[in-house]
């Protein structure tokens, strides 16, 4: 009987074994190949193989041809950076001639890849399956600091230059709530890139991933050109949506997404920008990509030119001189142009000193696999691969970094209450974006499209930048957050600088700009126009003044005094978007996004956000799913009380219950770059009419008359390094020091 029981024991054992893997293997099945397409379905995506056009096979002749090329094009570049330009043309190029056919150069220039390519027998790039082909792992550290091998691919799938948002911690930034967003044991919700002075509100980037706008560049009745726009060109995803999976709670990139990364527009010195433009085939829209031969062979690591083609963009702008990606918008369905900056603080040889003496951007970020740590010091949503590894200043200028200058004691005395930018940041380009207008736009008649209206550009300090405390934390909305050491609350940024504007220079300029824009919308009441531009607070209910004053003090006031604070400069920005009124709080409502062939071609604002909300996963967003997971969550931190209100916006092809107004403050933006050798004069800040606002960083009145005298000022600090020198000064016997 016992055995009998046993083997029956046996079998069943057996039969759940085999029943608990059948349903693994169903599973497995399911999210392998009905799981994708029903997620398709459900964010109304696509995803399909990509073909490039410049991804051509070579011969053996053609490839050694271009070889020889690469070569001379590589040593040529070197050993003209060793041959001064200082002498007569034809004496230079027979050096440069010379030094070139030397072993060295050609040795330290020739492009790797041509010798793996040929042995290897490669004669056409595919993409990312041609570089895993060597590169399928790579080394790279852990959180734990542990060296490991990883996975390519995975490595670069989950760095943020891919998916762009993250649900993990290591955000400095706090919700209006008070909470930490992500912190340790919280609902973690995927954020990032959400509160930037991005080319579109909001984080919609699934409603302008890749358009073609149809310009009129002759007139409104002039030919159509068809130009390139959207987020697609500057991130390296190339399929025809964001890498939307990344934003759910499960699900993996297809291979499809992966197969359309771009690895070459961060690794090849030769990639050709004028590629980079957007295609339309028979599955939708998405953006073309350099896969030729030549930007293959010519990889190596990521440099400066290389990062700059999709960063110039946010700091210099697209209308900075020396952005080279901007001189190359497309061989056909060229990009448009941006005429504002988001920063204007540019990273190039003509304007930043780290930039003209060839310090790379590597050399500050450095990466650790494909994952780059963007610094601890971020007021804004941007989300950070290495959120514990520092990148500052002082990791090569350490503390004391005024060593050459005989005020040394009183300059390295200023570190503990100012960062170096504070000094070295003199001037933003005066492109630079303080107030831009979304719902009112402005016919542009060079690019031949409406454009967004810029109130208000300014790259001078107190006008396109300004000072604030910063101990290292921001807000849900980009607002700097810090305290002056003296521990008052007197310092109140989010009650006063950063929602008033009270320059009467900024306001007389952005009424002369309602005056203007009156004359094509003649709805603009110019007085309520210029308040709200100036005083965006003016536009909440003494309700939710009140509300929001709460909320600072108690949810963010403790924020404010966490950590050491010091003085730093922010670049201002503030815009006028469409709202939804029905999950509005004390800092703001949701902001709605713009279809981009609609506001371009039309300029009729409105229209544009009807089309944009209709797109399925802004619909998806007003559903409980979206609440549950997320969005909740998202309102809570924004400030919103109550949850998010699933009131679609859009009833009967009209919107309800939307308006359109400014944000409730301004956004602060870290400024890093545009690094100034010389740093500023004391009586730029120390004077009566100098440009720090002292009184408003918090200082009692007795002390801001003191820090407005330079003079008192220098003689107070060397009197006190002299009595702390002489403190520590052993005595001499016999001099007039010597104890009696």
């Amino acid at each position: 009987m016992t055995k009998v029981l046993s083997k029956l024991r046996k079998h069943a054992t057996r039969r759940v074994l085999r029943f608990t893997a059948m349903v693994l293997i169903v599973l497995v099945l399911a999210y392998q190949f009905l799981y994708p397409p029903l997620f398709d379905a459900y964010v109304g995506k696509s995803n399909a193989l990509l073909t490039y056009a410049n991804s051509q096979t070579l011969s053996e002749r053609e490839f050694e041809a271009l070889a020889r090329d690469l070569s001379r094009q590589a040593r040529y570049t070197k050993a003209a950076a060793s041959v001064g330009a200082d002498q007569a043309p034809l004496a230079r190029q027979v050096k440069i001639e010379m030094l070139m056919n030397t072993p060295s150069v050609i040795r330290d220039s020739e492009p790797r890849h041509i010798d793996y390519f040929r042995e290897a027998g490669i004669r056409r790039y595919e993409g990312p399956q041609t570089c895993l082909g060597c590169h399928p792992r790579m080394k790279a550290r852990g959180d734990d600091g542990h060296l490991r091998t990883v996975d390519t691919l995975d490595n670069l799938v989950n760095s943020i230059h891919f998916k762009f948002q993250t649900d993990t911690g290591g955000f400095s930034t706090y919700g209006y709530d008070g909470r930490r967003v992500n912190a340790p044991g919280s609902h973690r919700i995927p954020v990032g890139k959400i509160d930037r002075a991005c080319g579109i509100p909001g984080s919609f980037s699934w409603t302008g991933w890749a358009a073609l706008v149809a310009s009129r560049p002759a007139g409104a009745t002039g030919p159509v050109t068809l130009r390139s726009e959207g987020c697609g060109q500057c991130h390296i995803g190339g399929n025809y949506q964001p890498p939307t999976e990344k934003m759910m709670p499960v699900g993996d990139v297809p291979y499809e997404v992966k197969d359309g990364i771009d690895c070459l527009i961060c690794h090849s010195t030769d990639y050709d920008m004028n590629q980079r433009y957007v295609i339309r085939d028979a599955h939708g829209l998405r953006w073309n990509q350099d896969r030729s031969m030549r930007a293959a062979l010519s990889v190596g690591p990521a440099r400066n030119d290389h990062c700059l083609r999709c960063h110039q963009h946010n700091m210099g702008g697209d209308a900075y001189p020396h952005n080279q990606a901007a001189q190359a918008l497309g061989t056909e369905n060229k990009r448009i142009l941006h005429q504002g900056a988001k920063r204007g603080n540019p990273f190039s040889p003509e304007d930043d000193v780290h930039a003209a003496a060839a310090i790379q951007c590597t050399d500050c970020h450095v990466p650790d696999g494909h994952r780059l740590p963007r610094g601890r010091q971020g007021v804004d949503l941007v989300a950070n691969d290495l959120p514990n590894r520092e990148v500052s200043c002082q990791t090569c200028h350490t503390q004391t970094p005024h060593n050459n200058s005989p005020d040394r004691a009183l300059l390295n005395g200023h570190v503990a209450r100012l960062a170096c930018e504070t000094c070295h940041i003199k001037v933003l380009q005066d492109k630079n974006v303080v107030l831009r207008d979304w719902v009112h736009p402005t016919w542009n008649p060079e690019e031949g499209i409406f454009e967004p209206t810029d109130i208000y550009r300014s790259g001078a300090p107190g006008k396109g930048f300004t000072f604030l405390w910063f101990n290292g934390n921001g807000s849900f909305l980009a607002n700097a957050l810090g305290n002056n050491p003296n521990g008052t609350t007197d310092y109140d940024p989010l009650m006063q600088q950063m929602v008033h504007i009270r320059d009467p220079e900024v306001i007389a300029a952005v009424r002369a700009a309602a005056i203007e824009l009156k004359a094509r919308y003649p709805e603009i009441d110019i007085e309520a126009y210029v308040r709200a531009a100036t005083d965006p607070l003016s536009q909440l209910s003494p309700a939710l003044l009140e509300r929001r004053r709460a909320m600072i003090d108690q949810n963010l006031r403790p924020v404010m005094a966490l950590g050491k604070s010091r003085i730093y400069p922010f670049k201002l920005f503030n815009a006028m978007m469409y709202e939804d009124m029905g999950n509005q709080g004390p800092f703001g409502a949701m902001i709605l996004p713009f279809d981009y062939p609609v506001y371009y071609e039309t300029g009729d604002s409105r229209a544009a956000v009807v089309q944009a909300v209709r797109d399925p996963i802004v619909k998806r967003m007003y559903q409980r799913p979206f609440k549950l997971y997320m969005m909740d969550d998202f309102m809570s931190y924004f400030g919103v009380s109550g949850g998010w209100k699933t009131n679609y916006p859009l009833v009967n092809g009209k919107l309800v219950n939307v308006e359109p107004h400014w944000m409730r403050q301004m956004g602060t933006l870290t400024i890093n770059h545009g690094i100034q050798g010389k740093g500023r004069e004391c009586r730029e800040c120390h004077a009566l009419d100098g440009i720090m606002d002292f009184a408003g960083l918090g200082y009692p009145p007795e002390r801001v008359a003191e820090l407005r005298d330079p003079d008192q000022l220098k003689s107070a600090a060397l009197s006190k390094t002299g009595d702390a020198a002489r403190a520590k000064t052993p005595s001499v016997p016999g001099s007039e020091q010597s104890p009696k």
